[in-house]
């Protein structure tokens, strides 16, 4: 990529000292907040910010230096300079994940790791983020990767657009430093307009969207763009600093960063930013410089990466360890001092070792070989670990070929059903099927072909099977906790020669009511219910099965918006069978299976239940008849995390596809009453 050489001078690098006491600001905010408040302080967000700042400074310079950008030199230089501590901190989160955390973890602890040593960890919290049934799962020890995914595919993204701004200005006959103001404005712009929209429409989505976030590095490189032709006074500099200053610090305080963000209001933490670089180098000592030019602060600021990278999965172990959602703060001092420490030590070995070795062998090949040196280790640990639990899994599989040793819920319906935890050839217990480890991995068919939508779609994904010309049809309609009915209903289904067709939608109830989310108006729900009534009106079922309560911590109850969805199906002529909403569990089963004692991993009924089925206390339409599976599932009002050998949920709501297996006689039983077939 090159340009004909302006006539510009070249720009010459301004030495801002500043800027290294800004970023150990921001890197103190980050950590700060994450381990006391368990909250976004914004700080990241200035690191964005100084990613466009700096590197569309360099950039420039290579521009009007040499006429072109040296894409491989330039992209050799970051992976030499970034990859390798990443690849180290990432190696670290695989030793903790092994150690402390449990196997139950370990399958999305890889997939991800991948994910961030590829720098796309983004894009895959930004779908668990918008997945109803991901977002129970506990904190991610890498989740913190996803602004240095951002900054990777900035990094690419980047030396294009100022190529193509420098190849405009050489046919047009401007300067490249006019062309590359005009091209990062229009990329502003345009990120801005999308972030402040897609916030609006999707915040999760949103937070860890590139496009939503483009925005920032792009101010950033405005800034540099601008920067020298500001000339303010003295005293108007040190108000801008101080006041840029004290904005930073108090915006996580003021602002919940985490859902608000990355719309017009993360202009508070750019902009303090900005102000803070504005204001610059000011030589008074009454100035914020003074403060971020001070040694203790500058050395924070050159061990800001790796504290970065530590100090999170650090936390998230430390939480797993105390069952806490914050740290005390003693805790939390021992995390802090530990991020530092493995931050200075891994700088001292990686930066200050191992790559200064090649300082004076530093080729684009070169370099791109020392990266590659610590990267594909990392990656063949990972995936080798990957292709280890799933050969345990298949052997698993194989023990459990004898199905009487997997009663399930048959055990509570069968008194001569074989629950013994005989020994199985590697010695120990029988094992839990199925496996902790891959339990949220354990659907149904109905998920597997993409029936069940999440939580922003709104199509109305339609699955059939069966006969067409089946005497009976029979519909599955509702939210999550009606999808995970599936595997026992389709088993009936089958037995009988139904046909049958379902569709559900994550946090969705199948209701007449205006549905609510996080306090404002579920769109996407009241789209897809109007939806699936008009589905319903077209396939004319004879019946549809759905929740008949709802069942959380805040207690059980029959909304009127679920009465008034069956008198409008009543009019259509389809009966409506309502199977009661299963308690939740005041913890995430697969995990704590596998983290502890079996008969730890119990809670009562009562934690979200009624005493009694609300539906048995109202008056319903002849055309409704409600059941109660709940003593399959919680026996004697106690929510044990495995029955008959079987994990009962995979997490603290929904059923695992292989126990609702072992339900389908209680189901037959339950369908056939109460719609005469």
């Amino acid at each position: 990529m090159s340009a004909t050489p302006s006539s510009t001078p070249v720009s010459r690098p301004r030495h801002r000292p500043e800027i290294e006491g800004l970023r150990a600001v921001a890197v103190l905010l980050v950590v700060v907040y994450h381990v006391w408040f368990g909250r976004v302080s914004g700080g990241v967000d200035v690191f964005l910010l100084l990613t466009g700042f700096l590197i569309t400074g360099s950039l420039l310079r290579m521009l009007e230096r040499d006429g072109r950008i040296a894409f491989t030199a330039f992209i050799s230089r970051l992976a030499r300079r970034l990859v390798p501590l990443a690849a180290v901190a990432l190696g670290g989160v695989l030793a903790l994940t092994f150690v402390f955390l449990p196997a139950s973890r370990w399958p999305g602890v890889l997939e991800e790791v991948r994910a961030a040593a590829l720098y796309h960890e983004n894009w895959v919290l930004a779908q668990k983020a918008v997945d109803y049934l991901a977002r129970e799962e506990a904190l991610s020890p890498v989740q913190h990767f996803w602004s240095l995914s951002i900054q990777g595919q900035f990094y690419v993204l980047w030396p294009l657009l100022l190529a193509l701004a420098a190849f405009a200005a050489s046919r047009l006959g401007t300067s490249v430093r006019r062309a590359s103001l005009a091209a990062v404005s229009v990329v502003f712009a345009a990120s801005f307009a999308y972030s402040v929209w897609m916030t609006g429409t999707d915040q999760a989505w949103a937070y860890f969207d590139t496009g939503a976030r483009l925005w920032e590095p792009a101010f950033g490189a405005v800034l540099a763009l601008v920067v020298h032709r500001l000339d303010l006074p003295a005293r108007l500099r040190l108000v801008l600093g101080w006041t840029g200053l004290a904005a930073l610090v108090l915006c996580g305080a003021l602002v919940p960063v985490s859902t608000m963000f990355p719309g017009w209001i993360a202009l508070w933490p750019t902009g303090a930013a900005v102000l803070v670089i504005v204001a610059g180098t000011t030589g008074s000592r009454y100035g914020a410089d003074r403060l971020l030019t001070w040694g203790p602060l500058t050395r924070i600021g050159g061990l800001s990466y790796g504290l970065y990278l530590w100090h999170w999965p650090l936390l998230v172990v430390y939480l797993h360890l105390t069952d806490r959602s914050t740290a005390t703060l003693l805790g939390g001092a021992g995390v802090v001092a530990l991020s530092f420490a493995l931050a200075w030590i891994s700088h001292r070995a990686v930066d200050g070792g191992v790559t200064r070795l090649m300082r004076d062998r530093r080729t684009p090949a070169r370099s791109m070989a020392l990266a590659a040196s610590f990267l594909v280790p990392l990656m063949a640990g990972s995936l080798l670990w990957s292709g280890q639990i799933v050969r345990e899994e298949e052997a698993r599989a194989e023990l459990a070929e004898e199905v009487s040793s997997y009663p399930g819920a048959l055990s509570l319906a069968d008194a001569d059903a074989d629950t013994a935890t005989d020994a199985y050839p590697a010695g120990g217990e029988m094992p839990i099927l199925p496996d902790p480890v891959l339990a949220e991995e354990d659907l149904s068919d109905h998920h597997d072909q993409g029936c069940h939508v999440n939580l922003e779609e709104t199509e109305v994904v339609v699955c059939e099977e069966g006969p067409e010309d089946a005497e009976h049809t029979l519909a599955m309609v509702g939210a999550s906790r009606v999808a995970h009915w599936y595997p026992a209903v389709q088993e009936v289904a089958q037995e009988h020669g139904w046909r049958l067709v379902s569709f559900t939608k994550s946090g969705c109830q199948f209701s007449a009511e205006t549905p609510m989310r996080d306090g404002e108006v579920f769109e996407e729900c009241q789209e897809w219910n109007e939806d699936a009534m008009e589905v319903l009106s077209d396939l004319e079922p004879d019946a549809l099965l759905t929740s008949s309560t709802t069942a959380n911590p805040s207690g059980e109850r029959l909304p009127d918006g679920f009465v008034d969805r069956w008198e409008e199906l009543g009019d259509l002529g389809i009966d409506v069978l309502g199977v009661r909403d299963l308690p939740r569990r005041d913890y995430q089963t697969a995990e704590c299976v596998e983290g502890g004692l079996e008969s730890d991993c119990t809670s009562p009924a009562a934690y979200s239940h009624e005493e009694t089925d609300p539906a048995e206390e109202r008056t319903l339409p002849e055309h409704v008849s409600t059941f109660d599976l709940t003593e399959y599932v919680c026996p004697g009002g106690q929510c044990d995390a495995v029955v008959g050998n079987v994990l009962v949920f995979w997490d603290h709501s929904h059923m695992t596809a292989t126990y609702a297996r072992t339900l389908v006689p209680m189901m037959e039983d339950s369908l056939l009453e109460a719609t005469g077939w």
